[in-house]
C-alpha cells in the first residue's frame, strides 16, 4: 500500500529550508543596520512573509482548499484556532521572535501535519545554526539526516532541565514561572537553561542535550513539530498536572522518561491560562 504522507514529509522540509532561508536573509540583510525597536516591526512584517511563503507553497503542491492551516499570523489577523480531522498544517514561521531582533542565535521555522486531529510528522529547522530536525510518526526522528534519541539519565539530580519565562508579565503569572523554576533548581538538578523557542528546546530533549522542557502559555504552534519529534526519538510528552498531552491546552512538559516528567511535575506551579481553541477569533 502506498504510503499517503511521504510526498507531503518530504515537501515539508524543502519548504522549511526555503523559508529558513528567508529569515535567515532578513536577519543578515535588515535587522542589523536597524534599532532593537525598529527591528520588532521588521519581525513581525517577516514572521507574516514567511508565513504566506510556506501556506502558498502548500497550497500550489497540493492544491486549493485540500488541506486546513493553523498559523501563528493567520490566527493573531483572525483566523479559528480549530483542529479539525482535515489534514492539517500547523506552522510557526519564526518562533524565536526575541532572539531573531537580537541576533540570539536561536531561531526556528516549525512545520507539523496532523490528520484526523493525529500529528503525523514535524519539520523544525533551526535556521541559524543550519540544523534540520525531522520526524514521522512511527518512524524515528532525525537531525540532519541522523537519527536523535533521548539521554538515558534516569537520576533528577543528573539532568538538566529546559523551560521558558513567556510573555506574560502579569506579576503573579511571573511569580509562579520563577517559583516553578526554583523549586526545581533547589531538588537539585544539574541546571536550568532556555533557548527562547519551545521548538528548538523540544528538539534538545529528542537529541539528549537536556532531559526535560516544560512550559504554560505557549500555542500549538510552538509545540505541534516538537512534538512528534519527541515522540520519535523516545521521549514523553504530558500536561504539566500530569493527564496527557494536550496539544491546545498551551501546556506542557516533554521528557527523555516518564520517572523525570513526573519529577518536575511536583514542582510546576500552574497558572491558568486561554486554551487556543477557544479563544474566539478577530472580527
Amino acid at each position: 500500500m502506498a504510503d499517503p504522507w511521504q510526498s507531503a514529509y518530504d515537501f515539508a522540509v524543502e519548504v522549511a529550508r526555503m523559508a529558513g532561508e528567508e529569515v535567515r536573509k532578513a536577519g543578515e540583510s535588515e535587522i542589523k543596520v536597524q534599532t532593537k525597536s525598529s527591528a520588532v516591526d521588521l519581525v513581525t512584517k517577516t514572521d507574516e512573509r514567511v508565513e504566506r511563503i510556506i501556506i502558498g507553497s502548500l497550497k500550489k503542491k497540493f492544491g486549493e482548499g485540500t488541506h486546513c492551516f493553523i498559523g501563528e499570523e493567520s490566527v493573531a489577523n483572525g483566523q479559528a484556532c480549530i483542529l479539525t480531522d482535515k489534514p492539517t498544517w500547523i506552522i510557526d514561521p519564526v518562533d524565536g521572535t526575541t532572539n531573531f531582533v537580537h541576533g540570539f542565535p536561536f531561531v526556528a521555522v516549525s512545520i507539523a501535519f496532523a490528520v484526523n486531529k493525529e500529528l503525523e510528522f514535524g519539520v523544525v529547522y533551526s535556521c541559524l545554526e543550519d540544523k534540520m530536525y525531522k520526524a514521522r510518526r512511527d518512524k524515528g526522528a532525525f537531525c540532519n539526516d541522523e537519527p536523535i534519541q533521548v539521554s538515558d539519565v534516569e537520576e533528577i539530580k543528573k539532568s538538566i532541565i529546559i523551560s521558558e519565562h513567556g510573555t506574560d508579565r502579569r506579576q503573579e503569572v511571573v511569580s509562579k514561572i520563577f517559583s516553578s523554576m526554583q523549586r526545581i533548581l533547589c531538588i537539585p538538578v544539574h541546571g536550568l537553561r532556555g533557548s527562547g523557542t519551545a521548538a528548538t528546546n523540544m528538539c534538545l530533549v529528542a537529541t539528549g542535550a537536556v532531559e526535560a522542557f516544560f512550559e504554560i502559555g505557549i500555542h500549538c504552534w510552538d509545540i505541534a513539530a516538537g512534538a512528534v519529534i519527541v515522540k520519535e526519538a523516545g521521549g514523553v510528552l504530558l500536561d504539566v498536572s500530569g493527564g496527557p498531552f494536550d496539544l491546545m491546552s498551551r501546556r506542557m512538559i516533554c521528557a527523555n522518561n516518564k520517572t523525570i516528567a513526573e519529577r518536575i511535575i511536583k514542582e510546576i506551579e500552574i497558572f491558568e491560562v486561554t486554551r487556543d481553541d477557544t479563544q474566539q477569533p478577530k472580527k
